[in-house]
């Protein structure tokens, strides 16, 4: 009983983590939740062949409030592409679908890798951003844009997060302010997270290695100890982005991003 309580309090601060780095990057918490799960997942008898699998479905579960509660403070401060959302509407869930059908025979470390590679081209984005890297002030046209939408939506189902990440680089590459491009991927979290997660779960589904409290890779009680306190701090995190400058923003997400990269990698290496 002691160590399930230590372990919930932990989860309850990861959510707080979550929430308010969710808010403040509009990233859904994924990219700081996988490397938690993943670690505090053994403890609670998950089999570690599947340890990575239920780290990335519950940390897509956890983000649909999450998402939700995020964009609607950012939405409060009047930042957000409601136009771009709309439409992806169709595109981001096609590529989060695709991605959910064959993501159950790929192996924990190529997920680990997958994240890692994409975080790292983002971290040196935002770190080392410069004007010449701006392709153009203005977002492209509809089908290129339709297609970023189906790429971003594939990948994050892959890596677990909400798509926050990619999107900040794909709205910063052409002229969008890093402000706009937050607020917006706080929105395409909720795109992205509940088809994700209802893949994940049929990718679980039935497995006889899965420990209890589980719906396919979704653990349950994981994310019931996780999500009202990532919730609850999403807000503070959306205000706080809005204090920073952009470039703060930029460097202070490219540093976080780095730190995610080096914890994962550690646990490929291991």
């Amino acid at each position: 009983m002691a160590e399930f309580l230590i372990l919930a309090i932990g989860l309850g601060l990861a959510g707080i983590l979550a929430g308010f780095l969710a808010g403040l990057f509009g990233i859904g918490g994924g990219a700081i939740l996988v490397p938690i799960l993943i670690t505090v997942f053994p403890y609670l008898n998950v089999n570690p062949d599947v340890v990575a699998h239920m780290a990335v479905g519950t940390s897509l579960a956890i983000i649909i409030p999450t998402a939700v509660r995020s964009y609607r403070s950012h939405r409060s401060q009047g930042a957000g592409n409601a136009e771009l959302l709309q439409a992806w509407m169709f595109w981001v869930p096609f590529g989060v679908v695709l991605a959910s059908l064959i993501v159950g025979g790929v192996s924990g470390n190529v997920l680990r890798v997958i994240f890692a590679a994409v975080a790292l081209l983002i971290a040196v984005k935002m770190l080392f951003n410069r004007a010449s890297w701006t392709l153009s002030d203005h977002l492209p046209s509809r089908p290129v844009t339709n297609g970023v939408g189906f790429g971003i939506g594939f990948l994050s189902t892959f890596m677990g997060i909400g798509g926050g990440n990619l999107n900040n680089l794909f709205m910063t590459s052409f002229g969008q302010s890093i402000h706009q491009a937050v607020a917006t991927s706080a929105g395409l979290g909720i795109l992205i997270a509940i088809p994700a997660t209802l893949g994940y779960i049929y990718a679980g589904w039935g497995l006889e290695s899965l420990p209890p409290w589980t719906l396919g890779y979704v653990h349950l009680l994981g994310a019931t100890l996780v999500i009202p306190f990532s919730m609850l701090a999403a807000p503070f995190g959306a205000r706080f982005a809005h204090k920073l400058s952009p470039r703060k923003l930029e460097i202070t997400f490219g540093i976080f991003l780095l730190v995610v990269i080096a914890r994962m990698m550690a646990d490929v290496i291991a």
